[in-house]
């Protein structure tokens, strides 16, 4: 495996047509502090109304390469345009109708995602997210920050806040307004249990938000331990004294529900399969044969059988 520091950088920027991806990489290309001179490949997919104007940027060492075609956007194109530029990073404006994995399948093997930013239309949001929300979803679960631009004063910022934390809580949240001022969201969401207790018992409706959490920031519950009720899982790939313990989680709609789950570790008699339980546990942060690298594994003490809970599919609320 090639040194983190050997792979060339993707900076990724998400939204939808006419979202201000654009106009924003344009100026950040313009910036001195961020284009010195490294040659970078400007991968487009979306091509809307503003333009580039390479004559702008301080430095010319840009190679840009428009993709508007999903069937072309694959591992070996995007690693034959990258070799062919000689460029140091990649700049990436995605195409807003396209999915995550299209892009995390398409990276070639020597490049790391650098930054990932999706930038919002205020104005056109509640349109999308009416009519896209499964689009909207799969965007917000990927990126580090999101910029509502156009952001009109009479718009509410909870109303804005509380939609990408359904689906994020690490994403960064800013709102840029139309008269220039610039706002970072800093409206407080704590969750609805004690994340400070040493063991922490979770009610049905705070699965689906704790199973968020615990596997964006692991580390905050090693060494704790939790009680929950589960959905049971088994197959013939999980090694002994394993199994699945989960619910199946709705983002957006039906069609999203999948079962979530994490690896449960138990010494005593393991319940069957596709068994209601109430199962307590010391969570232990390690690398296991069911991740691809280090995960969250329950280390079982208890486990009680136990009625399905009047909403056997979890949500965010």
């Amino acid at each position: 495996m090639a040194d983190q520091n050997d792979l060339i950088p993707i900076y990724l920027f998400l939204g939808f047509l006419e979202s201000g991806k654009t106009k924003f990489i344009q100026e950040t290309l313009e910036d001195k502090r961020f284009n010195k001179g490294e040659k970078t490949l400007l991968l487009i997919c979306e091509e809307g109304v503003e333009e580039y104007d390479i004559s702008r940027m301080p430095k010319k060492n840009i190679v840009t390469h428009v993709i508007d075609d999903k069937s072309e956007f694959t591992m070996e194109n995007f690693t034959k345009i990258l070799n062919e530029s000689g460029a140091e990073r990649v700049v990436v404006e995605y195409n807003g109708m396209w999915l995550m994995n299209d892009f995390f399948y398409a990276m070639p093997d020597e490049t790391t995602l650098a930054q990932v930013m999706c930038f919002v239309d205020a104005s056109t949001f509640s349109n999308y997210n009416a009519n896209m929300r499964s689009l909207v979803v799969d965007k917000f679960n990927a990126t580090e920050m999101v910029v509502f631009n156009r952001f009109d004063k009479k718009y509410d910022p909870n109303e804005f806040h509380k939609i990408v934390r359904g689906v994020s809580r690490r994403a960064e949240i800013v709102y840029e307004y139309t008269d220039g001022k610039v706002a970072y969201d800093d409206i407080e969401d704590p969750l609805p249990f004690d994340v400070e207790a040493d063991e922490i018992t979770l009610e049905d409706k705070d699965f689906a938000l704790w199973y968020r959490d615990i596997m964006e920031e692991p580390m905050k519950y090693d060494g704790k331990t939790m009680t929950f009720k589960a959905l049971t899982a088994k197959n013939n790939k999980f090694p002994d004294n394993a199994f699945a313990v989960g619910r199946h989680i709705m983002t957006c709609c039906v069609e999203d529900i999948q079962y979530c789950w994490l690896v449960a570790q138990y010494e005593g008699a393991e319940p069957s399969n596709k068994e209601w339980i109430t199962v307590s546990g010391k969570i232990s942060v390690q690398k296991h044969k069911l991740y691809r690298g280090k995960g969250p594994v329950l280390l079982v003490r208890s486990i009680e059988k136990a009625e399905a809970p009047e909403q056997p599919v979890a949500t965010f609320y």
